[in-house]
């Protein structure tokens, strides 16, 4: 088994593996950096562009792991475009919506190199895209003649609890096993129940270390985070200001409105007009069309009935009243030009309002600074809203879809690998779990693969 890292950077970045087993190939993740721009934010599609793969297999439909897949489809005409079928309902939606981004920022910030695909290019290749069941075998090299002359080795998709539709991906050849966990949650959140990886043995194991670097407060929970939320958005409210949840459009947006709906039917608050993004809006529906075929909680919550949702019309955040008002908007970063950035820019200096986070915030992105800032203090915001003064109240709320570090170490520990490799985090997070892996599991081989590194088990 040989296997390329071509994430083009070394922490959380574009997520893409390159593995070949028993002669076959296969591409693991078609990923964007979130962090880059322009081609340097494609996966090291160069390093392997001599090689004829056989299929790519997608874990989920987050950006930073499907958001290239056109790109590497034009690498790799012949690969099938294999994912579970609940990520076959969300890929086209995502693709089409990163095309409207790139474009955008072309025009915005003169990135001509965007957008790297087009609207009718993700028609094109639309027809190559199959869904999966969980837990089904696939011979994912037999859509061609195999070149080995023995059987082809097989992919499985494991259920990873992270959003709707994401897997661990398993790949059985004749002697090897590798299984990549792709972004995982050992726990139950509001609708998704957690990962089911209980029967997963294998004897190299590709890793997310999220939450490496993150040290669980004593005595914290979920059920006890979800309640101070309530009280937050109770207490914001009752200040005559809106609260805002910035969310990511597909997984988070869906969770916390799923917890509003129940807040709301319990009478933890009072039943009001939810307000959202129109992608946001997109991703909820599929929620509630597919709630039928996913291992969820809640099952029969649908959200469009459960809730009022008002989406907002374009150019709307910039006139409203901020008086009483619920919004979860994205981007649950703050990028600019979107709406929970337009909404952050008119609340941040007004002592009424509320902004509470509920996932991870990257330090250099509007949300992770507003998030650094100290009440009363005077920081940049962003470029295009220069500088602004912070009186608003801002909470961090941990509602994570990530699995934290010892279910981690945990889980290594049941799948019994011969060798672990180290991705999705950033150094420090890293590093921490190759010492507790050392230590806990000395016959381990930790692997901590660079940009474009290859190597061979």
């Amino acid at each position: 088994m040989r296997i390329t890292n071509l994430n083009p950077g070394t922490a959380i970045g574009a997520s893409s593996w390159f593995v070949e087993i028993d002669s076959q190939r296969l591409l693991m993740d078609a990923g964007m950096h979130p962090k880059m721009e322009g081609r340097q934010a494609l996966p090291l599609y160069g390093l392997v562009q001599d090689q004829e793969i056989d299929a790519i297999a997608i874990s989920h439909c987050h950006h930073d792991h499907v958001g290239s897949l056109p790109v590497a489809v034009r690498h790799f005409p012949g690969a099938h475009v294999l994912m579970s079928e609940l990520s076959y309902f969300l890929v086209e939606r995502v693709l089409h919506n990163s095309v409207n981004v790139m474009t955008r920022q072309r025009e915005e910030m003169g990135i001509r190199e965007y957008p790297l695909y087009s609207h009718a290019e993700v028609d094109e290749i639309a027809p190559l895209f199959q869904g999966f069941k969980y837990n089904r075998e696939i011979d994912w090299a037999s859509f061609r003649k195999t070149r080995s002359g023995f059987l082809s080795p097989t992919l499985e998709f494991y259920d990873a609890g992270h959003a709707l539709g994401s897997a661990g991906l398993m790949v059985r050849g004749r002697k090897e096993s590798l299984f990549f966990t792709g972004d995982v949650c050992f726990h139950d959140q509001t609708i998704l129940r957690a990962a089911r990886f209980e029967d997963v043995r294998a004897d190299v194991l590709i890793v997310e270390t999220t939450r490496g670097n993150r040290t669980l407060p004593a005595g914290s929970t979920r059920s006890l985070e979800i309640q101070r939320l309530a009280e937050s958005i109770r207490r914001g409210l009752a200040h005559k200001g809106s609260v805002l949840i910035p969310s990511f459009a597909l997984g988070r947006t869906q969770e916390i409105l799923a917890l509003l709906a129940l807040m709301m039917a319990e009478g933890q608050l009072k039943p009001q007009p939810v307000y959202i993004g129109g992608l946001g809006r997109v991703f909820s529906e599929i929620y509630d069309l597919e709630s039928h075929r996913t291992h969820r909680q809640y099952p029969n919550l649908q959200l469009h009935e459960a809730l009022n949702l008002i989406v907002l019309d374009q150019g709307q955040v910039e006139k409203m009243s901020l008086s009483g008002r619920l919004f979860v908007v994205t981007a649950g970063m703050m990028t600019e030009k979107t709406a929970a950035h337009a909404l952050a820019a008119r609340m941040i200096g007004d002592e009424r309002q509320s902004i509470f986070f509920v996932g991870y915030a990257d330090p250099d992105t509007p949300g992770g600074r507003l998030k650094a800032a100290k009440p009363g203090e005077t920081f940049t915001f962003s470029p295009s809203s220069g500088e602004l003064t912070r009186r608003c109240t801002v909470e961090d709320f941990d509602l994570t879809a990530h699995a934290d570090r010892e279910e981690i170490l945990a889980f290594i520990g049941q799948a019994e690998p011969r060798v672990v490799l180290l991705t999705h985090g950033d150094p420090d997070a890293r590093e921490w779990f190759k010492a507790r892996i050392a230590e806990r599991f000395p016959r381990i081989t930790i692997l901590q693969p660079g940009p474009g590194e290859s190597f061979e088990v």
